[in-house]
């Protein structure tokens, strides 16, 4: 979470991870087309191009959803005290029965 939390203090919110991620999908699109058109290396090596990019996408969706929990948890004042979404939920309450 730590991570989450310096990109939120430096402005990144969830929807520039979302663009990116939307972006990293067009951009494997382009660079397949590209590379399909402008070299001669052949369909294989088009889609080592569209792939590698494509892959950025998971990760750039996965960092909007921790960005959207972290700015959820901001906005309702949970957000100094990180760890309790990780460590301390229900952690010395016992129920009976």
């Amino acid at each position: 979470m730590m991570i989450v939390r310096k990109l939120h203090e430096a402005g990144v919110t969830s929807e520039h991870a979302y663009a990116a991620a939307l972006g990293s999908v067009g951009l494997s699109l382009a660079s397949w087309v590209v590379s399909m058109k402008a070299e001669q290396a052949g369909v294989e090596r088009a889609d080592r191009w569209g792939i590698f990019v494509g892959e950025w996408a998971p990760t750039f969706f996965g960092l909007g959803l921790a960005l959207a929990q972290y700015e959820t948890r901001a906005t309702a004042g949970e957000a100094g005290d990180h760890r309790s979404a990780w460590f301390g939920r229900g952690a010395g309450t016992a129920e009976a029965g």
